[in-house]
């Protein structure tokens, strides 16, 4: 059963618990009794009453790790957390989670970097051995280079073939030179290109593989502050445990609330929802502790209505804040709130259960005086009584319910005026 079904099934008890204060019992004779209720006067207060829960109105998220979604790890479980309710220092421990698909990873990029980290050595090696070639070959064509042009200085005396001859020798020499120094620098570039890849491969998965050791060392999930630890709770109400799971998109493990302010999370149904405004007060009680009252009021009201899962029933969220608070009170106690909607001054009423009706006509069995029906004509009603605006005087007796021989009662009509 979800905590708002619950709220509302034992809202719904309330009322009859409370009507047992008007119940008078008689009995003549060893007779069955009758139930019967005395006619009152007085203040009348319209009240909604329904079953909440306390909350604390702000508190603190305890976070799990904040990169998650930056190494692609999308939920992770709770592997073990305190007690609900625990109260804890700054930075003390709070819960584990599920270390294995990350640590899958770091071994994966473990593995990873090795491998890069072995080809970029040998890169490096082998880059600097086909530039050192490079360099040697350049060094033994400069040395050719200076020879032709020797042979040619040499060769002036010479006849005008030979001089030819040593010349082509030259300006074959001084080609293979540039070209091997044009061969050199594009090589040069080659190897600069390929060591700056296998570099940012390497710097990648490094930066990855830390981002990794990083984020693991906050899955050992610790109090940002010092308070009373309460488990989040899901959208069906069902707290985050051991076993539960933590998504990437909201990774809140738990709360600290802050206990000096504190609010009762409760839902009225669709029929008395238009009474509920906020800024009205609110008698507070706590079943833990039926003797504590406390005063509150109506701080917001929901705009639009939840169904509740498996009924028809249609229900709007509202909030109410305690006015003062204590040291016993606890998220997750159960609370009752009496909501005044309303109050006339001075007013008759009786029990709602001594009001019957035939089509269109209201009336009370009356237990004192001439035994007789008596239209009346009602008002406003609670969930315990309700008014009667003509028909009735403050002192008179009526029955709670059809008493015995009800069929002889004669029906007292109200004047047409009164109507």
């Amino acid at each position: 059963m979800t905590r708002k079904r619950r709220i509302l099934l034992l809202s719904g008890l309330l009322p009859v618990l409370l009507t047992g204060s008007w119940l008078v019992f008689r009995s003549e004779g060893g007779e069955a009794a009758d139930l019967i209720a005395e006619v009152n006067e007085g203040v009348f207060e319209i009240r909604v009453t329904t079953t909440g829960e306390l909350e604390a109105r702000k508190s603190e998220n305890i976070y799990g790790p904040s990169g998650l979604r930056s190494i692609r790890i999308w939920q992770v479980k709770i592997e073990d957390i305190i007690p609900d309710g625990s109260v804890v220092d700054s930075g003390a421990y709070v819960a584990t989670l599920d270390r294995t698909e990350i640590s899958n990873r770091i071994k994966d990029e473990e593995t990873e970097l090795d491998k890069l980290e072995s080809q970029y050595a040998r890169t490096r090696l082998d880059t600097s051995l086909e530039l050192r070639n490079a360099r040697e070959e350049l060094v033994n064509l400069a040395f050719a280079l200076e020879e032709a042009r020797i042979a040619l200085e040499q060769s002036k005396y010479e006849p005008p073939a030979t001089i030819r001859q040593v010349q082509i020798e030259l300006d074959r020499a001084e080609r293979t030179y540039q070209q091997a120094r044009r061969n050199y620098s594009l090589k040069l570039d080659k190897a600069r290109a390929t060591m700056q890849e296998v570099s940012a491969s390497l710097a990648q998965t490094r930066r990855r593989y830390e981002q990794l050791v990083e984020v693991l060392e906050d899955f050992t999930v610790r109090a940002p502050q010092a308070g009373m630890v309460i488990y989040k709770r899901n959208w069906d109400g069902s707290k985050l445990g051991i076993g539960a799971t933590v998504s990437a998109w909201e990774n809140v493990v738990a709360t600290l609330p802050d206990l000096s302010e504190m609010i009762s999370r409760t839902y009225v149904n669709e029929v008395d929802i238009s009474k509920v405004k906020a800024g009205q007060p609110v008698k507070v009680s706590i079943d833990a502790f039926p003797e504590k009252v406390f005063e509150g009021k109506v701080t917001e009201v929901a705009n639009i209505g939840e169904q509740l899962r498996n009924s028809n029933a249609k229900v709007f969220e509202v909030k109410v804040l305690l006015m003062s608070t204590d040291s016993v009170l606890r998220p997750a106690m159960t609370t009752q709130n009496a909501i005044l909607t309303g109050a006339i001054p001075s007013a008759v009423y009786i029990p709602v259960e001594a009001v019957h009706a035939d089509d269109s006509l209201s009336f009370v069995y009356m237990a004192s005086g001439r035994r007789e029906r008596r239209e009346v004509r009602t008002g406003p009603s609670n969930e315990n009584d309700i008014v009667i605006e003509r028909g009735l005087e403050p002192g008179e007796q009526v029955f709670l319910s059809i008493p015995e021989g009800a069929d002889k009662f004669r029906m007292l009509r109200l004047p047409d005026e009164a109507r």
